[in-house]
């Protein structure tokens, strides 16, 4: 099965709970691997679902599924401090964004939510 890299950019929590189902399906059903990057103004939810340690979101945490969070939205929206204390990374190696261009040179596939 194929690498897909999920970019969640959407801050409605619905739709973030479907980035998450998503992805633990594709793991579950044998994907070689499977990232979801957290950009936009999904990562205000970050800190909501940390501090109440949501059970979908630290499945998907403990199954190593979070691959990053946007330095420059974390940075623009106010949750950067606590977005760098979650011990998921947060990067910006595009202009203080995660490079999609960087996963399709590893061979993943791109779904945006």
């Amino acid at each position: 099965m194929s690498k897909y890299a999920l970019f969640a950019f959407n801050g409605n929590a619905m739709c973030f709970v479907h980035v998450l189902l998503n992805a633990m399906d594709l793991k579950a059903r044998g994907a070689e691997a499977v990232a979801i990057i957290i950009e936009g103004e999904a990562v205000k939810l970050i800190q909501e679902l940390e501090t109440t340690k949501n059970p979908l979101y630290m499945k998907a945490k403990e199954q190593g599924l979070l691959d990053c969070i946007c330095k420059a939205c974390s940075a623009k929206m106010g949750v950067l401090e606590f977005n760098e204390s979650t011990g998921i990374p947060v990067t910006g190696d595009m202009s203080g964004h995660p490079s999609m261009a960087d996963y399709l040179e590893k061979g993943y596939q791109i779904i945006t939510f």
